[in-house]
């Protein structure tokens, strides 16, 4: 019975450090394009960082079957692209001003956020 309580412990604290503890590392984006794989349940990398007023291509490679990562969208600039599986997908970002801009699958359970500096 105590072997059963430690798991479900350990279970809780896992969800609660995936979900709200755990921060990805944040990637710069130095160049005009960044590639980004979708694999696991998560974009890679999922946070990064570019430079207000330049333009950027995401390219997404998609590793994953899961239908749920067949699109990527970009809400607040109307931007929703088709990914195919096992090959590269351009989505082109025009130059962004200050601000984060979150981008998802279609159910939001893999997401990402751009962070304009």
């Amino acid at each position: 019975m105590i072997i059963i309580n430690v798991i479900g412990i350990s279970l809780i604290f896992l969800i609660i450090w995936w979900f709200w503890l755990y921060k990805p590392n944040t990637t710069v984006v130095t160049d005009k394009e960044l590639l980004i794989v979708v694999k696991d349940g998560v974009y890679t990398p999922s946070v990064i960082e570019v430079q207000a007023g330049s333009p950027l291509t995401l390219k997404f490679n998609r590793k994953d079957a899961s239908p749920c990562t067949e699109t990527v969208l970009i809400p607040v600039l109307e931007i929703s692209a088709s990914l195919k599986l096992n090959d590269i997908t351009s989505v082109p970002v025009p130059a962004l001003a200050v601000g984060k801009y979150e981008f998802h699958c279609q159910m939001q359970m893999y997401r990402g956020v751009i962070n304009v500096v």
